[in-house]
């Protein structure tokens, strides 16, 4: 069990009891999560389990219940009960392989592992069924350094032993770890850029990241650092390179995106309908670079751009 003291910010004054647990707590992402704990009996409010009334009556946690500020509150978080990911026969695309770590390049489409809504046909599945993994990541995450979102294709290094996920992660937190996107964004981006804005979780909707600072409500949040190159302008269109420092989850959606330049195809952070009948972001992993964990052998490696990546610039060309 995971035990979170929250304290409610003078935003979040007012707030029912389990909109302000869903906003402000990461480990809670549903309101429908936060109920279930109130009814448990997990969330308690100024030492009394469940939740006090503003007018400091003691009852029994209704969700409806309103915080205020200043408020101190605790949070049990029941460990999560995983079922073990299970080996299946997918295809997969290896760019590389030795004893100790996988090149593969992700198609467009497949989940990187097993979560709620996606319990199988993932590539950690398709993984398994091919090879030993490192344990580090758990059962759900076995040999994932780092993830790809799932309309994200192209490079990852995934690892075989437990000694080369920890070397590997060592080289990610050091930034030393090369990693390289194509991408198509909306609009003219007129020079190379460094963006470095930290990014949070969006407080009022839990699938979405945000760059700190843009939304008032109060919000964790990480440095991110991303460095953009412009290939080519097409038109009303920029093809870019994007080379990340840092690895936050949808970091370059976010970033371009915040500066007016979202990835072309991302619904979640751009336009609700996009141009050319698109399924999905235009984002492409293009270039991955690591020290090998063994030999220490620098090993680099490009993936060419994927057929719905170059389909997406002939259709704008031909516009």
């Amino acid at each position: 069990m995971k035990i979170i003291e929250l304290s409610v910010p003078p935003e979040a004054d007012g707030q029912r009891l389990d909109v302000f647990l869903s906003n402000f707590c990461e480990e809670i992402p549903s309101r429908a999560f936060a109920q279930k704990l109130i009814n448990d009996g997990q969330i308690t409010i100024m030492g009394v389990k469940g939740a006090m009334s503003p007018c400091g009556v003691r009852g029994n946690a209704p969700r409806s219940t309103r915080v205020h500020e200043n408020l101190s509150i605790r949070c049990e978080i029941p460990a999560p009960v995983p079922l073990a990911a299970t080996a299946e026969e997918i295809p997969l695309h290896i760019i590389h392989e030795d004893s100790d770590v996988l090149v593969v390049d992700k198609p467009r489409g497949l989940v990187v592992h097993p979560a709620a809504g996606h319990h199988s046909g993932t590539l950690v599945n398709a993984l398994l069924y091919h090879c030993e993994l490192s344990g580090i990541g758990g059962v759900l995450r076995p040999g994932i350094v780092h993830r790809l979102d799932k309309d994200t294709s192209g490079l990852m290094v995934v690892a075989k032993t437990d000694a080369a996920h920890i070397a590997l992660a060592a080289q990610l937190e050091r930034r030393t770890m090369g990693r390289t996107y194509n991408a198509i964004c909306i609009g003219i981006v007129k020079k190379n850029l460094r963006i470095d804005l930290p990014i949070g979780r969006h407080p009022r909707d839990r699938k979405r990241m945000a760059v700190a600072g843009v939304l008032r409500e109060k919000t964790r949040s990480r440095n991110a650092v991303t460095n953009i190159e412009v290939l080519e302008q097409l038109g009303r269109y920029t093809l870019i390179a994007a080379r990340l420092e840092t690895g936050r989850t949808h970091q370059i959606r976010v970033h371009m995106a915040h500066i007016g330049h979202p990835v072309l195809g991302d619904t979640t952070y751009g336009a609700a309908r996009q141009p050319f009948g698109l399924d999905g972001q235009i984002l492409h992993a293009v270039g991955l670079r690591f020290t090998h964990p063994t030999s220490g052998e620098e090993m680099e490696f490009e993936s060419p751009l994927p057929k719905y990546f170059t389909d997406a610039i002939q259709k704008i060309k031909g516009e």
